[in-house]
Parts: structure tokens; C-alpha cells; sequence
């Protein structure tokens, strides 16, 4: 009788998490066993359009290059998240530091990869009068390591707030004592700073999982998955089969897929870390 209540105040949370997360999900699962354009009348099709994904060399491909950009992108926004947070520790100026990185944050996506063109585009872009810019709009290396800039331009402040805020959290007690005890500064962030920051590093990696299998809009403002789709990650492949090729059905899919992916990898990186702790 006592979790009667519970369940009622939490009822509103339970529908909400229903009607908006659950449902659409469950009507997705639905839509992926259908042959479907959108204009068309559906067809049912059982599990053909998981076979048809399976076997297409394009959706292999693009896992790939997702896994490549995760690889670049992963451990450079958690990496630095971590160092910056403990550089501005305590500066003099952290405030204004960590409201300049928030800011890319702030500014409209579409605004945002404008002023990416006008500065870094090979050839004519302002910076590439005085700096040597390497042509990422023709080979497909330096078209990925572009989106994965951008990508970190874009939630590196993020990063740095969520790791700051633990750093802010561990006793200062412990600090002084390690350095009363004769311990350095080096010693200090490696045996009390570092693992104490594991609930934000876990926190962070799993965001950071999901900013790279999901990663769609960066690639379609940026690169259209070019050049020769070195830059063609899951999602830009899901778009192109939904609103290219029509194929919605088959796009449903590969959306289920991917959230899949998504909840393999971060659970397998979380239980990483949690065996990493015991």
C-alpha cells in the first residue's frame, strides 16, 4: 500500500514517457515490417526490409565510417572535457572561459556551418588566405576529421560543464591532505582527481556515444555524406532512404538499428567502467 502513492505521483512522468518515447518507438517497430514510400498504400513484408539492410553493402559501409568517426570524436570530447575542466579549476578567468566554449552551443545549427564554410571552405575561405587548409572537400580523411571539429566545437562546452561539476564536488579535504602527506600535483589528479571523476567520465562517455551513432546534421550541412561518402554515417544513410529513395519502411529499419547500436555500445562501455572501478 505505501508504493501506492509513489506510483501515483509518478503516474504523470509514466504517461508522458508513454505517449511521447514508448509509442512512437512501438509505431516504428510497426512501420520497419512495411514496404512503404509514404504515398503508397503500406505493405506488410515481415522482416524482409531487416534482411534487404543486412545485406546491403551500403549500410555496412556506413557503419564503418560511424565507428571511425566515434573512434575520432569519442575519446577527444571526453579526453578534453576532462583536461580542460581541471586546467580552468580555480582560474582567474574560468567563468568567461567556459561561457566561450558553452557558446557554439547556442548558435542555430544552420548559422553555425555557415560560418564553418566562410572560414574553412579549401580555396576561398577567409582562413584559408592565411592558413594552409586541408582540401576536406575532396578527400574523404580530412572531409570526416572536419565533421568531427565541428562536432566538437558544437558540445565540447558541454563536456566541460558536466566534468567541472563533478571536479567541483570532490572534497577539498582530500586535496590538502595528499599534499600535506608530501603528494604532488601530478600524483594528486591521478590518485584522487581522476578516479573520482569516473561518474562524469561514464556520464560523458555514454553522450558521446550517442552524439556519434546518431550523428546526422553536422554530416548533411557539412560534407551530404561526401566526398565519395567517406563522411555517409548511419544517420545520413537513414535519411537517404527515407527521403531520397522514398523507402520508408526500409528507413524504419535501419532506425531500429541504430538505436540498438546505441544501447549495445553504452552499455558495454558503462559496464567497462564500472569493472574498471571494482
Amino acid at each position: 500500500m505505501r508504493r501506492l502513492p509513489l506510483f501515483l505521483f509518478s503516474l504523470p512522468a509514466l504517461l508522458t514517457l508513454g505517449v511521447f518515447i514508448l509509442y512512437p518507438f512501438l509505431d516504428v517497430i510497426r512501420f520497419s515490417t512495411w514496404d512503404w514510400s509514404g504515398l503508397s498504400e503500406p505493405k506488410p513484408v515481415g522482416l524482409k526490409n531487416y534482411r534487404d539492410l543486412f545485406q546491403d553493402p551500403a549500410f555496412w559501409g556506413s557503419l564503418w565510417v560511424t565507428l571511425k568517426f566515434m573512434l575520432l570524436a569519442l575519446p577527444l570530447f571526453v579526453g578534453l572535457s576532462i583536461a580542460l575542466a581541471v586546467a580552468l579549476e580555480g582560474a582567474p578567468y574560468e567563468r568567461l572561459a567556459k561561457s566561450l566554449l558553452f557558446l557554439p552551443g547556442l548558435v542555430t545549427l544552420g548559422g553555425a556551418t555557415l560560418s564553418w564554410y566562410t572560414l574553412f571552405t579549401p580555396g576561398y575561405g577567409a582562413l584559408a588566405q592565411f592558413l594552409p587548409i586541408p582540401p576536406w572537400d575532396r578527400e574523404g580523411f580530412w572531409a570526416l576529421v572536419m565533421v568531427v571539429l565541428f562536432t566538437l566545437w558544437r558540445h565540447l562546452g558541454y563536456g566541460v560543464l558536466v566534468a567541472s561539476a563533478r571536479l567541483k564536488a570532490i572534497p577539498k579535504s582530500l586535496l590538502e591532505a595528499a599534499y600535506v602527506d608530501g603528494a604532488g600535483p601530478l600524483e594528486a589528479l591521478r590518485y584522487i582527481v581522476l578516479p573520482l571523476m569516473r561518474p562524469a567520465v561514464a556520464f560523458l562517455v555514454m553522450v558521446g556515444t550517442i552524439l556519434s551513432l546518431q550523428s546526422y546534421s553536422a554530416v548533411f550541412l557539412l560534407t551530404r555524406g561526401g566526398p565519395y561518402g567517406a563522411t555517409r554515417v548511419l544517420g545520413y544513410y537513414l535519411y537517404e532512404s527515407g527521403f531520397e529513395n522514398f523507402r520508408l519502411g526500409y528507413a524504419a529499419a535501419v532506425t531500429v538499428v541504430i538505436l540498438l547500436l546505441t544501447l549495445l555500445f553504452a552499455y558495454a562501455q558503462l559496464r567497462l567502467l564500472r569493472h574498471g572501478e571494482e
